[in-house]
């Protein structure tokens, strides 16, 4: 799936520790159109982790001003910042409208969304997540490698997993998941394989070591069986 970058568009979902540097390594790469999407303000809170706001962006909504920042370092990139959420009523659209998809969100109801509009639209899927000093990165491809749900099924039980929020996130170690997200997208353009499709990469930054997890298409799973149907089509 190779693509000119400068024709290329990628959807950013969130605006903050993950899909900041995403999207800046994403337009110093000459991608030519960026979609963020974040629905949050700027925090006080966020300052330590988000590398595009600063004190006189606090109380700003997060998508506007992330893409002010970006157009400003990357006038080239054409940068849309939406202040919306990405949920069932506009996600099919957003995906469909873009090349490849970058999940930098930070609640699993959105992640396992994204996992599966982009493999029904059959968009490439790069996610990430961090929390605490641990950052994991996985690559979906569409009837190609598993998703989410071959790894985990189904969202957790609410309240069952601490948010960053709560748990808290090494900043730096932020920033360095986000540019590696961004570099996974630029790779997927180029038509190169993802380093982290079909297998989940996790790094902790404390030891400094990184684990590998295979990921194979799981039997039953209903996102990559539905892709399965429609390669296939009627019998």
């Amino acid at each position: 799936m190779a693509v000119k970058l400068s024709g290329a568009s990628v959807l950013v979902i969130g605006a903050g520790g993950l899909g900041g540097p995403a999207a800046l390594a994403l337009a110093a790469g000459g991608v030519g159109r960026l979609v963020l999407l974040d629905e949050d303000e700027v925090e006080l809170s966020n300052l330590n982790r988000q590398p595009l706001f600063g004190d006189a962006d606090l109380g700003k909504r997060k998508a506007p001003a992330a893409a002010a920042r970006i157009s400003l370092l990357h006038p080239s990139a054409k940068v849309e910042g939406r202040d919306l959420r990405f949920g069932p009523d506009c996600a099919e659209d957003l995906v469909r409208g873009c090349d490849v998809v970058v999940d930098a969100s930070d609640n699993f109801a959105t992640r396992f969304l994204a996992n599966d509009v982009a493999l029904a639209a059959r968009r490439p899927l790069v996610h990430g997540a961090v929390l605490r000093y641990t950052a994991q990165f996985l690559t979906v491809m569409p009837g190609k490698t598993g998703c989410l749900r071959c790894l985990f099924e189904a969202p957790p039980a609410e309240g069952t997993v601490p948010t960053c929020a709560q748990a808290g996130v090494l900043g730096a170690l932020a920033g360095f998941a986000g540019a590696l997200m961004g570099a996974e997208a630029l790779r997927l353009l180029a038509g190169e394989r993802g380093a982290y499709a079909g297998r989940l990469v996790a790094f902790d930054a404390r030891s400094g070591r990184s684990r590998l997890v295979p990921l194979r298409v799981r039997a039953g799973c209903p996102a990559c069986s539905a892709v399965a149907a429609a390669t296939q089509g009627p019998a």
